[in-house]
């Protein structure tokens, strides 16, 4: 486990109570420095008397999957079909 002088962010937190579980709020320049991103899947496991929290493998951020979006190949109607109903002209 990295000790405080070899870990880029290091930031005192008090865990509170969040219903049956145990929060921990992430300060954003630990989270900037971890580059995660709220909504973001991440895995907690427990380590010893610590816990390590890594990001799923796929995971990514909505900012992320947007960029890589591209309209000529991903645009257009998913299941075109003719106007029906109060659609009609």
């Amino acid at each position: 486990m990295p000790t405080p002088s070899t870990r880029r962010s290091v930031s005192a937190r008090v865990l509170q109570r969040w219903g049956n579980s145990l929060a921990l709020r992430i300060p954003v320049s630990v989270a900037r420095a971890a580059k995660l991103a709220e909504g973001q899947t991440v895995f907690v496991d427990a380590e010893g008397r610590g816990f390590r929290v890594s990001v799923s493998p796929g995971a990514t951020s909505l900012r992320e999957r947007l960029a890589r979006f591209d309209p000529k190949r991903h645009g257009g109607e998913l299941l075109a079909a003719p106007p029906v109903g109060a659609e009609r002209p």
